[in-house]
């Protein structure tokens, strides 16, 4: 149970330090990188959850599957809308589609969304 403690401190860790590099990326005007940081920080939050509560989380799949149970648990809807937006922001990753002010936009929502996951470990 310890080693899986760990496992689960270093993915919210993860997190944390994927926020922090999305903006550092978004300062020097990568996008790109950005976007990738942004979805990293979700992923790793989703599966820091995942992982304490027993769920499956080693598929892509796993992770929306798991944010709707978080949210049928809660009710909270940023958890929905800020998964959404990290999405979004993967697919820029591959895609570079989104505006200017769609990145303005969307970022507070993956942010609140870490968080509030990150808020649900035990």
């Amino acid at each position: 149970m310890q080693e899986q403690r760990v496992e689960i401190q270093e993915h919210a860790q993860t997190a944390r330090e994927f926020l922090a590099a999305s903006d550092r990326e978004f300062d020097a005007g990568d996008a790109l990188q950005a976007s990738e940081k942004l979805w990293g920080a979700a992923s790793h939050a989703v599966i820091a959850v995942a992982q304490q509560r027993d769920w499956p989380f080693g598929r892509h799949q796993h992770l929306g599957i798991n944010v709707r149970r978080l949210y049928d648990e809660s009710g909270d809807p940023v958890l929905l809308g800020g998964f959404k937006a990290a999405e979004m922001f993967h697919a820029n990753f591959c895609h570079d589609f989104m505006e200017d002010f769609q990145v303005e936009e969307n970022r507070p929502l993956v942010r609140e969304f870490v968080d509030r996951t990150l808020d649900l470990l035990e």
